[in-house]
C-alpha cells in the first residue's frame, strides 16, 4: 500500500517536471502566445488533477495581478499628460554636450523606472533621445540604449519598479519601506542605487568622445498635472499602507488589513483616474484609450504561471529543485548564493525574467528552509541578478526590445554586438556591486 502511494506521487511528481519543462520550452519558441502557453498549461495541471480545483483561484496572486493593472493603468494617464516629456526637457536645459545629454537622460530614465514600468519609462524617454539626435545629426542608437538598460537597472529599486518587484514584494510580503529600509538593514533601494553610480562611470568611459554642443529645445507644454497627483498619490499611500498592521481597532470596531491592499490602492487611483478624465472631456475615448495601455497579456502570462508554480509546488518539484540547489553547493552558504545570483544572470540575458522569478521565488524560500536560515538575502540576490542579467542582451528584457523597436521604426537597425558593447560592461559593473553589497548586508 506504502509503495502504490509513493509510485503514485512519483509519477504525479514526474508528469508535473515534464509539463512544467514542456511549458518553458514553449514559452522560449512561441514568445508571441506566451500568455496562452501558461493558460493552457495551468488547465492541464488542473485537468490532471496535479492542482486540486478547489486552490487555482487561491494560487493566482490577486495583489499582484491588481498591482499590475493599476500601475500600468496610472502611468498611461501620466505619458498621456506629457510631464514626463517636460521633466526631459528640463534636463537636457542643463546639459552642455552630447555625452552629458545621453548620461542625464539615462539617469532620468533610471529614476522615473523606479517608480514606472520598465517599457513605459522607454516609450517615455526614448523620443526626447531622438529628438535631440535629428537635431544633432548624430546616431540615437547609443542613447537609446543606455535609457533602456539604465531603466531596467532601476526596476529594481522599489516594490512598484518593476513586475519582478511585484512578484518579490507579495511572495515575501514585503511592503513599499522594506525595499529601502528591511528587518533594520538597507534594503534593494540602495544595492541598486551603488550599482546605478558605479555603472554610470562605465558609461561616462562609453562616451567620453561625444562632447558635440547641444542647445536646450522648446519645453513641452502639461495641461493637466492630476496624473502627476495620482501617480505621487499611489507612492504615498503604498508607503502609509506599510505602517498600517494586520489587526487594528478603530474605537469599538476591529478591523483586518486586506493581503491585496496594495493592489487595491492602484486599481482604486486608477479609477479615481479614468471618472475624472471622463467627468472633464465626456469622451468615453478616454476611458477605452486608458484601458488599452494596460497590458493584459502580462496579466494572464502571470496568472497561467501562478497556477503552474501552484501545481508543481502541490506535486512537491520546487522542494525537489531546492535540494538539488543545496546539493550542488554543498550547503555552503556563499557558493549558494552565488549560484542563484550568477545563473539568475544567465538566464535572464536569453529568457524574460518575469515567469522566471515567478518560479524561483518559492525555489528560494524553499532553500532556506532547508538551511534554517532567513530567506530575504536569496530573494535580493535573486532579484539581483534577474533583473540586471537581462540587461545583457537586447533580448534579455522588455524594455530593450521595446527601445530597439523604436530605433527600427527611425530606420535604424541595432545589431547584437552593438547592443552588447554597451550593455555587457554596464550590467556586469551593476551586478558585481548589487552581488558583493547584498552578501555583505545581509550574510
Amino acid at each position: 500500500m506504502i509503495t502504490k502511494v509513493m509510485f503514485q506521487k512519483d509519477s504525479v511528481e514526474i508528469t508535473a517536471i515534464v509539463l512544467f519543462v514542456l511549458t518553458y520550452i514553449l514559452l522560449l519558441i512561441f514568445p508571441k502566445i506566451r500568455a496562452y502557453i501558461a493558460l493552457g498549461s495551468a488547465a492541464v495541471f488542473v485537468i490532471l488533477g496535479i492542482l486540486p480545483v478547489g486552490k487555482v483561484f487561491s494560487t493566482v496572486d490577486w495583489n499582484v495581478i491588481m498591482m499590475i493593472a493599476g500601475t500600468m493603468g496610472v502611468v498611461s494617464l501620466f505619458i498621456e499628460s506629457k510631464m514626463p516629456s517636460l521633466l526631459a526637457d528640463l534636463i537636457i536645459e542643463k546639459t552642455h554636450n552630447v555625452k552629458w545629454a545621453i548620461i542625464s537622460l539615462a539617469l532620468f530614465a533610471g529614476i522615473i523606472s523606479a517608480f514606472v514600468d520598465n517599457v513605459a519609462t522607454v516609450l517615455m524617454v526614448a523620443p526626447v533621445a531622438l529628438n535631440i539626435s535629428k537635431k544633432l545629426k548624430i546616431s540615437p542608437v547609443p542613447g537609446i540604449i543606455s535609457i533602456a538598460i539604465s531603466s531596467n537597472l532601476q526596476g529594481a529599486a522599489t516594490l512598484v519598479g518593476d513586475t519582478t518587484s511585484i512578484l518579490l514584494g507579495s511572495h515575501a510580503n514585503l511592503d513599499f519601506l522594506d525595499f529601502f529600509v528591511c528587518r533594520g538593514r538597507p534594503g534593494m533601494f540602495w544595492v541598486v542605487q551603488a550599482g546605478a553610480v558605479v555603472s554610470t562611470f562605465v558609461l561616462l568611459w562609453i562616451f567620453r568622445k561625444e562632447k558635440q554642443p547641444i542647445q536646450a529645445m522648446e519645453r513641452t507644454e502639461v495641461k493637466d498635472y492630476f496624473p502627476t497627483y495620482l501617480l505621487a498619490g499611489m507612492i504615498v499611500l503604498l508607503i502609509l499602507a506599510s505602517f498600517v498592521p494586520k489587526q487594528f481597532t478603530l474605537g469599538s470596531l476591529h478591523f483586518t488589513k486586506p493581503d491585496a491592499i496594495n493592489g487595491i490602492i492602484c486599481v482604486a487611483l486608477f479609477v479615481i483616474g479614468l471618472i475624472r478624465s471622463l467627468i472633464i472631456r465626456k469622451d468615453f475615448k478616454v476611458v477605452t484609450r486608458a484601458l488599452k495601455e494596460i497590458d493584459y497579456f502580462t496579466i494572464l502570462l502571470l496568472a497561467g504561471l501562478f497556477i503552474v508554480i501552484g501545481g508543481i509546488t502541490e506535486a512537491g518539484v520546487v522542494e525537489d529543485i531546492s535540494h538539488i540547489f543545496v546539493n550542488v553547493s554543498g550547503g555552503n552558504l556563499f557558493a549558494l548564493y552565488s549560484l542563484i545570483v550568477w545563473a539568475s544572470v544567465l538566464f535572464s540575458a536569453f529568457i524574460d525574467n518575469i515567469p522566471y522569478v515567478a518560479t524561483m521565488l518559492p525555489v528560494a524560500g524553499a532553500i532556506a528552509a532547508n538551511l534554517g536560515i532567513d530567506p530575504i538575502m536569496l530573494y535580493f540576490g535573486l532579484l539581483t541578478g534577474a533583473t540586471l542579467g537581462g540587461n545583457l542582451t537586447p533580448i534579455g528584457a522588455s524594455a530593450n526590445i521595446a527601445g530597439l523597436g523604436i530605433l527600427r521604426k527611425d530606420g535604424y537597425e541595432v545589431g547584437t554586438w552593438d547592443f552588447m558593447k554597451i550593455s555587457v560592461p554596464f550590467t556586469l559593473a551593476a551586478v558585481v556591486t548589487g552581488y558583493l553589497l547584498v552578501w555583505l548586508i545581509w550574510a
